[in-house]
This record gives C-alpha cells, structure tokens and sequence, in this order.
C-alpha cells in the first residue's frame, strides 16, 4: 500500500489533496524582558538638561499553543492489513519551548469500522521516510513525550492493524491529539510561574490541545505508479545541462480485486524545466496538448501540468503507459 503514497504522481481516483499550511509561533519570545526608560530634556537659563524616569520592566509570558495537522490522504487499505499508518504533524505554535502529550483513538463515530492499534500505535518518524520503518522510535506517553522548541514541530505516526471483516468502500477513521504537558483549557486560563524563567504560562487560542483525524479507505483495488527518467544532452551524452532533455515515462497499474473508478493521472512540471510540446502519449499515441475529445492535456493554469484520464482501471485493464519530456531551461 505504500506505493501510492510513495509516487510522485497524483492518482485522483484515489487520493486526495492535503493541505501543507503550516502553523507558526506567536509574537516575542516567552521570557523576553521588555524595558522602558522616559526622558524628559528641559533648559535653564542657557544650560540644557534632561530628566530620566524610572525603568519599567515586564517580562514576556508563556502562550500554551498547539497544531495538529494530518499530512497524509485517505490510505487505502485491505481486510486484514497490519501496521497501517497515517501520518500527522505536531507543531508547537506557543512562543515558548513546551512539552506534549499524545493520544490516539481510533473508536469514533461516522464511520463503518474501528481500526485496531498495533502493539505500538505512535511512533516518531525519526527517519523522516514518511511511514513506518525500522529507523522510527516509538513513543512512551511520560517517556519520551515531544518537547519543542517555539515554531518547532515533529512528524508522528499512528499505526493500525485492518479488521478482517470490512468490505470494499468502508471507512475508517483514527485521531491524534496533542496537549501541552504545562496544562490546558480554555484561552486566557493561566499557570502561574509555570512559563519559562517562573513567568506566566497562558493558555491560547488553541485550548493548549489540538486533534486531527485521519481514514483509512478499504479498496480491492489498489493503484501503483513507477516513474523513470532519461536524460538526453544536446551533444549526443546523457548529462543534465541546460538545454538537455528529461524523458519521462510512468507505468500506472491495477492490483488486487475491484475498480478504481474515473482514474486520472497528473503530473506536475518539474521546477527549472520547460514542456516538450507533442510529446505527451498514453501507450505510445500521442495525445493534443489542449483539452479536446482524447484523453491528455496540457495546462499552465494554476500550475504547468499534464494530465491523463485513464478511466476505469483493474487487473482486467492491464497497465498503462504515459510518456512526455521536458528540457532543463
């Protein structure tokens, strides 16, 4: 199931667009002290003269914030599948370093199945390869709960096992919520001297908690897409140099039981890289540039893309074959 995820292609049919927002720290610093000397000037006679005041000092409080946000669509699951996960960030969005707690649950409404926590069912992607791996630490809630510095995030990983009775189409969903270890409730609550250096601790916006539900989709039918690259330089070589051609071809297949229903392909520009005109094709015929009665397109709008309708694919189908170059600029 990792293959759809992994691709660098979006497959419409299945997978969703997720939003990259990302939270950030409020204002000054927590602990910073903020001074203020008046001064007064005045003359005698032909003597100028100043007056200074008292200094006045306050310290900046503690805001208690945090942002939970899901950075991975719908996964696509079977009956029966061990080890699922869905993919969250935390992000401390308080101006001070605090430390968080994290809870899973995966009993919730709206839904047509639990998902059953593995064994370990957070874990932190030490690695930052995006799903679980060897390399990733899981997390013991008092052990080694995340402690973050202002702005400061970290990627966390729930995991789930699939019951083995759901059918295709059924949902399931898991949450992930974050709490500051310093205390929670509603905004403006405060701790006192519980913030950095004994000030303040002051609850924001967020309630100091923060959740995010993830899904988890059963389908039969599984989509994967494997990408490969050939470089062609304007001297007979195979180097990367300005003016050099990047050709691309994608081999999208149907896996398992099902239809994935309407499936279209997408495929972003590379940064730095201008489209080849002509040269998008769907198994070898080439396919117009603009949106007519064949299957591809190209678009500059929002972003320079191609784009391919497949319609419905499964094993029946077989696989299919998109091709289309760029020029490095």
């Amino acid at each position: 199931m990792k293959s759809l995820r992994n691709c660098a292609l979006a497959i419409a049919a299945l997978v969703g667009g997720f939003g990259s927002n990302r939270a950030h720290a409020l204002g000054v610093p927590a602990g910073t002290a903020i001074n203020n000397t008046a001064q007064v000037t005045y003359s005698v006679g032909t003597v100028n003269a100043t007056a200074t005041s008292n200094t006045v000092s306050v310290t900046v409080a503690e805001i208690l914030d945090v942002v939970v946000t899901l950075q991975t669509p719908s996964v696509p699951v079977s009956a029966g599948d061990t080890n699922q996960d869905l993919v969250y960030r935390v992000t401390n969005t308080g101006n001070g370093p605090e430390t968080f707690r994290l809870v899973m649950n995966s009993v919730l409404a709206g839904d047509q199945f639990d998902p059953t926590p593995s064994a370990t069912s957070i874990y932190f992607d030490t690695d930052n390869s995006g799903d679980l791996s060897p390399g990733d630490t899981p997390y013991v809630v008092g052990s080694n709960d995340p402690a973050l510095s202002a702005d400061g995030f970290v990627t966390v990983l729930v995991v789930n096992d699939i019951p083995g009775t759901v059918v295709d189409g059924n949902r399931g969903f898991s949450r992930l919520t974050a709490d500051a270890r310093t205390g929670t409730g509603t905004p403006g609550t405060a701790f006192a001297g519980q913030g950095v250096g004994g000030t303040d601790a002051v609850v924001g916006t967020t309630g100091a908690d923060s959740e995010a539900t993830g899904e988890y989709l059963v389908a039969g039918v599984t989509i994967n897409a494997v990408k490969s690259q050939v470089v062609v330089d304007q001297f007979g070589g195979n180097r990367p140099v300005p003016g050099a051609r990047i050709n691309y071809t994608i081999v999208v297949t149907a896996t398992g039981t099902g239809t994935a229903n309407t499936t279209v392909f997408s495929d972003n520009i590379p940064a730095n890289t201008t489209y080849v005109p002509g040269s998008l094709q769907l198994n070898t015929t080439t396919l117009s540039d603009v949106a007519d009665a064949d299957a591809g397109d190209f678009a500059t709008t929002p972003a320079a893309r191609v784009r391919v309708a497949l319609g419905n694919l499964n094993t029946a189908a077989g696989s299919k074959t998109i091709t289309f170059a760029v020029t490095i600029n």
